[in-house]
């Protein structure tokens, strides 16, 4: 056990205070709203651009946390802490973890390379555990937090340990190598991911090739040429234990793929001793292919009982990288992560579970944690204290520890309930034993927890816009990244988050401390305030029948006339003066707002009834287009007269705001006091400058409903529209223009992603469903459907029929089923 008087000599810090030098580390901790934490938890206050751990310092210290390490002595008085000071915190936290990972001299798998590893690294675990007790990141947990993070949980009950390296420049490599030390490698591919981090693609693979140079082993496929001629270059074969597709390459295995009609047949020829071995896997794509064979050579080189591994290669699946937040039944939300369950990937969708928190009830359905390595008692107590740290209220636990364990749940749990396997429970289900509540579903694969997914899962049909939380967090951050420290940032979820869900979204967006939502009407605000929405919310279009239900809530009214005005104020009265109210100034757009004409009257009825103003602002017609420049230039000009005149009458400086998405980009020397962020969020650039810097967050799937042939001169759909001008064969797809696919889609003016190859419409959009020409794809009824998101963006599609991306995102309907999710 790590005590903080080691901590001195493993890192180039100064212990500044420590009255309790003796007390054990437990738990490292690098974000102040996650994590377990107690006196037994080490928090490291880090800093960037747009953050700084030290503001958390003290609020960690009343929850109980005792120790830290930070790049400036505390302000706060810590009577009882222990505080190391250093130079670079995250440095810090890697250089712990490498004298932590210096203890055990278990044998430990890195893998890097650009795509594939999680797989690469789940897979492999999923294999050994018939024979070891696997250690590894959870998740995608693979960065410079993140793997040390991982590296963390190593403890002596280890036997091998399995973990992914990623980086996005320079330099970053060697760090992980120190923290990881592994003695085993895998390069799974090179490719396109993070090649601007990097002088060449050459560099990109030398760089990652630093993770090996402890390693005894480095498995890989020579059919990557580049990484090939590194790696013989840098080890001079000394190391390599190479495969390939390729008989011609001189590979030390090679390795063939037979695909049949549902699974695949791969047979690898040690080409020393050509002995063979033949394997049948649930698989049929390249990628999973190659994956699954990196794994099969470690198993082959190190020579694993292969029989022991045949019966886990007929089970496996894709695996879920992302934790997925999904709409349940009786106004239940789920996270769905029931394809694993160790205690580290548990503590991070327990995290998951608290930040997407609508409702103020949570229960856990969990199954036995298997292959942990340590004895029952030990972990079911450290599971219980886990969850009550969290709060959660229920308990289902199904599996036969889980139940032999119950006692220790008593005193951390309300309410709990056990099952001996899935199915006691399901005979046990009935849907009004949960009920506006938080349901985290997690469970190891063996215990089937799908079954429960879909007992709970709200009933909606088969197309889905899944979003991810994940690319939301990169794209704020983005447009943070332009703003000065201090510049507040408003962002618009109105028309229910552009078409993503309007309360799951602003959970996220509560989450990560934005200043202000945004909505179009009160009854929007409302609905934010009732799912547990605190932010500050500023109503655009406020009608005067809502004002008492806005004070009553706490919704900010945007004020755009002197009607509105008077108004406003004799509904309410008095309590006027409660709600800061903010003024719309007319200066182009001539939708809303005063006109420079109308200053004079504002100023009047602000000295009148002396209302506290919370904001002044205006709105860019025409931000987004260089043409316009000079009329937006004049604008931000208008605004600024129209600003002052205000403020001087008041005799305090309101908060001012003009700039959108586009505007941020464009003009970020006018972001003022604050600013808006709207499309932007959702992976749009209107101003056409930065496309590639932001993520996609929303894809749109549906499936496959029937396939038929078609022949030449046969017809399909209404108005006979789609005609066969030779032998077909037509996809019905469950999308139609109730969804919000527009009819204008129709007839060949959109195509549609179908097992990674492109299907043109044929004859018009239905209600509920639209016609595909599939004609010499290999595609079965039930197969997945990309309607938009990548490779086809939203901005694209729009293109096709001369719209923009705004409508397409906010005409796909409710009862389209949402699915939110995280990578990581």
């Amino acid at each position: 056990m790590t005590t903080f008087s080691q901590l001195e000599t493993s890192t180039k810090g100064k212990v500044i205070q420590s009255p309790q030098p003796d007390r054990p580390i437990r738990y490292l901790l690098t974000d102040s709203r996650s994590g377990i934490q107690n006196e037994a938890s080490l928090f490291f206050a880090i800093q960037g651009e747009r953050h700084d751990g030290h503001r958390y310092v003290s609020e960690l210290y009343e929850r109980g946390v005792r120790q830290f390490v930070v790049e400036k002595s505390p302000k706060e008085t810590l009577p009882e802490a222990n505080v190391l000071l250093v130079p670079d915190s995250v440095g810090a936290l890697q250089q712990i973890v490498a004298h932590h990972r210096q203890q055990f001299s278990i044998s430990l798998v890195g893998i890097t390379g650009s795509n594939g590893k999680t797989i690469v690294k789940e897979w492999l675990s999923q294999l050994l555990l018939t024979t070891e007790r696997v250690v590894r990141n959870p998740k995608s947990y693979n960065s410079q937090i993140g793997v040390p993070l991982s590296v963390w949980g190593i403890d002596s009950s280890h036997t091998i340990g399995i973990f992914e390296a990623g980086i996005s420049q320079a330099g970053e490599m060697e760090k992980l190598a120190k923290v990881l030390q592994p003695t085993i490698g895998i390069f799974t591919n090179v490719g396109p991911p993070h090649d601007k981090g990097f002088e060449s693609r050459r560099q990109k693979v030398e760089e990652k090739s630093r993770l090996f140079d402890s390693a005894n082993t480095i498995i890989y496929r020579t059919d990557y040429a580049l990484v090939d001629e590194v790696l013989k270059e840098k080890y001079q074969d000394k190391k390599c234990c190479t495969w390939s597709t390729n008989a011609s390459d001189r590979a030390d295995y090679y390795v063939q793929w037979d695909k049949k009609q549902a699974d695949t047949e791969i047979v690898v020829r040690n080409s020393t001793s050509q002995k063979s071995q033949t394997f049948l896997v649930p698989l049929r794509d390249e990628a999973s292919l190659e994956n699954i064979t990196h794994a099969l050579i470690f198993g082959i080189h190190h020579q694993y009982d292969l029989e022991k591994w045949r019966g886990t290669i007929r089970q496996l699946r894709p695996v879920s990288m992302r934790l997925e937040w999904k709409q349940g039944i009786n106004h239940c939300y789920l996270v769905d992560d029931s394809y694993s369950n160790d205690f580290v990937s548990l503590q991070l969708a327990l995290d998951f579970l608290k930040q997407q928190s609508p409702n103020k009830k949570f229960t856990v359905i969990l199954s036995d944690i298997l292959q942990s390595g340590e004895s029952s008692p030990i972990l079911y107590q450290k599971l219980a204290d886990l969850l009550l740290q969290k709060g959660i209220e229920r308990l289902i636990g199904i599996g036969s520890e889980m139940c032999q364990q119950q006692g220790k749940f008593q005193a951390s749990v309300i309410e709990t309930k056990f099952f001996l396997n899935t199915e006691e429970f399901l005979q046990d289900f009935s849907p009004d034993q949960f009920f506006q509540e938080n349901i985290l579903i997690k469970g190891a694969r063996t215990f089937h927890f799908e079954r429960i997914v879909r007992r709970l899962q709200q009933k909606i049909h088969s197309t889905v816009l899944e979003i991810n939380l994940d690319a939301i967090t990169h794209n704020l951050n983005q447009y943070r990244s332009k703003l000065e420290p201090s510049t507040k940032i408003m962002v618009m979820v109105k028309a229910f988050s552009y078409g993503g869900a309007a309360f799951e979204i602003a959970n996220l967006l509560q989450f990560h401390q934005v200043d202000y939502l945004g909505v179009a009407y009160a009854d929007e605000g409302v609905r934010l305030r009732e799912h547990g929405i605190r932010t500050p919310i500023l109503v655009l279009n406020p009608a005067p029948e809502a004002f008492e239900t806005m004070l009553a809530y706490q919704l900010e009214p945007e004020i755009y006339s002197a009607r509105l005005l008077n108004q406003y104020v004799a509904y309410l009265g008095e309590q006027a003066k409660h709600l800061p109210i903010h003024l719309m100034l007319d200066t182009g757009m001539h939708r809303l707002g005063f006109s420079s004409d109308e200053i004079s009257q504002l100023i009047n009825l602000l000295q009148q009834y002396n209302l506290k103003v919370g904001s002044v602002f205006s709105h860019l017609a025409a931000a987004d287009e260089a043409q316009h420049d000079a009329f937006t230039q004049q604008q931000i000009q208008q605004f600024q007269l129209g600003y002052e005149q205000v403020a001087d009458s008041l005799g305090y400086q309101p908060i001012r705001h003009i700039l959108n998405s586009a505007g941020i980009t464009r003009f970020p020397q006018y972001q003022f006091e604050m600013v808006r962020l709207g499309i932007g969020l959702y992976g749009v650039d209107s101003s056409g400058q930065q496309p590639q810097h932001l993520q996609t967050v929303g894809t749109l799937k549906t499936v496959i409903s029937q396939i038929k042939p078609l022949k030449t001169g046969e017809t399909v759909g209404y108005g006979r529209r789609g005609v066969a001008d030779r032998n077909m064969t037509i996809a019905t797809v469950a999308i139609g223009y109730a969804d919000g696919l527009d009819r204008g889609f129709g007839n060949g003016n959109m195509k549609m992603l179908v097992n990674e190859q492109w299907a043109p419409t044929i004859g018009s959009v239905c209600m509920d469903m639209t016609m595909l020409d599939i004609t010499g794809i290999d595609a079965q009824e039930g197969n997945e459907v990309i309607v938009f998101g990548t490779p086809q963006s939203v901005e694209a599609l729009a293109q096709e029929i001369g719209t923009i991306p705004y409508e397409i995102l906010t005409n796909i309907g409710e009862r389209v089923k949402r699915v939110f999710y995280r990578e990581s």
